[in-house]
């Protein structure tokens, strides 16, 4: 395992504090990895095993259909005994009503809580409803390229050869980890994609028309960088014969948003004093992304 300490020093200053610490970012970014930095950080501050408490939501061990309920229920059985415990709940998304039962462990149990997600969903209503000034959001991302130098110090290439390399193939660690030709590199992200596409958005928000969904999407990562509105994307894809309102188009850029495979950066007027939202710039979560 390679260390982002950044990561560790973001989390540091709320260790222990009554707050749910929320890492949210696109899949495979190294949510897990960090979890694992953490895990190892406790150890080292003298924090006994059997009160770290690691859950993976997305494993095959865990029911399907688990419920909130059945989540804390088994959690608060886990803890019994132990006195003050850590909780790493990773894809904690993937249980529906998870807000309620970390509220819950949050008020009633010893324990100190993290939770990751790949679903900006972890910062829906529902979490302000239920954790109002009880949580705090650390942003994770795929890697800078200080990390990805970190990733790369056994290689034989120069700097600015891994910096062309970085480029291409964008910051995902399992990239970096390995070394990769351009078509798998490739394959691997264009995999991590679909991943994303087909459970965070089309099946989520049930799309009937993904081929439209498709060249949207195209369109806007063949634009990154480039200032743009939900009309001009409408009109521009009325010239290719394709019909696809603008309300469409602000909901799927907000569900890429939402998946964190897209950011905006946000336009304001020449005095700083109001958010230009006719048109917009929206940057990748990884460059790779566009290849």
């Amino acid at each position: 395992m390679i260390n982002r300490p950044d990561y560790i020093a973001a989390i540091e200053p709320f260790i222990d504090k009554p707050l749910v610490k929320i890492l949210a970012g696109i899949r495979r970014c190294g949510k897990s990895t960090i979890f694992e930095m953490l895990r190892e950080e406790l150890l080292r501050r003298g924090i006994g095993e059997d009160q770290i408490i690691c859950k993976r939501y997305t494993e095959m061990d865990i029911p399907e259909n688990i419920t909130a309920k059945q989540m804390y229920d088994e959690l608060t059985a886990a803890m019994a005994g132990k006195g003050h415990c850590y909780l790493l709940l990773d894809e904690i998304q993937e249980i529906t009503g998870w807000e309620k039962a970390v509220n819950s462990l949050l008020e009633r149990a010893d324990a100190d809580i993290y939770v990751t997600g790949s679903n900006s969903k972890l910062m829906s209503s529902e979490i302000s409803t239920y954790l109002t000034g009880r949580y705090v959001s650390i942003p994770v991302y795929t890697l800078s390229f200080k990390e990805y130098l970190d990733f790369k110090a056994d290689s034989t290439l120069s700097r600015r050869e891994l910096l062309e390399e970085y480029i291409r193939f964008g910051g995902f660690p399992i990239i970096a980890l390995s070394e990769y030709d351009e078509q798998s590199a490739y394959q691997i992200v264009n995999g991590i994609y679909h991943t994303v596409v087909s459970r965070d958005i089309v099946k989520r928000h049930r799309i009937n028309k993904q081929d439209l969904f498709d060249r949207v999407v195209k369109y806007i990562i063949e634009n990154m960088g480039k200032t743009f509105s939900a009309n001009s994307i409408s009109t521009f894809l009325k010239s290719e014969h394709r019909k696809v309102s603008v309300e469409s188009i602000y909901n799927y850029l907000r569900w890429l948003e939402q998946a964190f495979i897209i950011y905006p950066c946000e336009r304001y007027d020449l005095q700083g004093k109001s958010i230009l939202k006719t048109q917009e710039k929206y940057y990748l979560a990884d460059v790779s992304l566009k290849y």
